[in-house]
C-alpha cells in the first residue's frame, strides 16, 4: 500500500484478526506460544490505517519452523527488513490486508509492539492523541510510507520511554524508523 489511508477505529477489526489467525493457528498451534493482534487495529477506539499486524510468538528454536509453515501457507518470507529478530511475511494473495511477523518470545520487536499496544489500551487520552497525530501525518504524507513513519516515531518513542525501555532500546528503534536514505 503506497497510500497512507488512517481510518477512524473500526468495531470489526477485532474480528478480522480472528479469522485472520484461526487460519495461521491451525498451522502453529504445535509450536506457536501466542498469536498476538499488535498496532493500532488492536487498540478499541483508535483511529489506524486499515490493515491488521500480527505477531506469531515461538520459541526462538522453532523460527525455522514457523517459516516453513507460513511459506506453506502461501505467506512470502521477505527476511528481517532490517528488524532484528522479527521476520516479515507478505500476506497470500486473496486474504484480508494484514501485515504477519514471527517473533522469538524475546524479541525486542515484540516487546516493543506490546508495550504500545498495552499501553494505549490503557490510557484513552493518549491513545486519542496518537489517532489525531496519524491522521494528521495521514495528510501531510500521503504517499510517503517512509515520511509517515518517521514522523510518528517520535511519539511512539516517547510512549516506550514511559514504560521504561532503556535508552539505547530506544535509540535503536529511532534508527530503524528513520527514512531510508536515498
Amino acid at each position: 500500500m503506497n497510500e497512507v489511508i488512517v481510518l477512524d477505529y473500526d468495531p470489526g477489526w477485532p474480528g478480522l484478526f480472528e479469522e485472520i489467525r484461526s487460519s495461521v493457528w491451525a498451522a502453529v498451534s504445535d509450536i506457536a506460544i501466542a498469536i498476538e493482534h499488535v498496532g493500532s487495529t488492536s487498540v478499541p477506539g483508535l483511529a489506524a490505517k486499515p490493515v491488521i499486524d500480527m505477531d506469531v510468538v515461538v520459541a526462538e528454536g522453532d523460527v525455522a519452523t514457523g517459516i516453513d509453515r507460513l511459506t506453506g501457507l502461501g505467506y512470502e518470507h521477505r527476511g528481517d527488513l532490517g528488524i532484528p529478530d522479527r521476520e516479515a511475511f507478505r500476506q497470500p494473495a486473496g486474504s484480508p490486508r494484514h501485515h504477519l511477523y514471527l517473533c522469538p518470545s524475546g524479541s525486542p520487536a515484540l516487546a516493543n509492539h506490546l508495550a504500545i499496544r498495552d499501553y494505549l489500551r490503557t490510557n484513552t487520552r493518549v491513545a486519542n492523541a496518537y489517532g489525531a497525530l496519524k491522521k494528521h501525518l495521514a495528510r501531510e504524507f500521503p504517499r510517503d510510507v517512509d515520511g509517515y513513519v518517521e514522523a510518528k516515531t517520535g511519539f511512539l518513542v516517547g510512549v516506550l520511554r514511559k514504560v521504561g525501555f532503556p535508552a539505547d532500546a530506544l535509540a535503536e528503534i529511532e534508527r530503524m524508523n528513520m527514512r531510508p536514505q536515498r
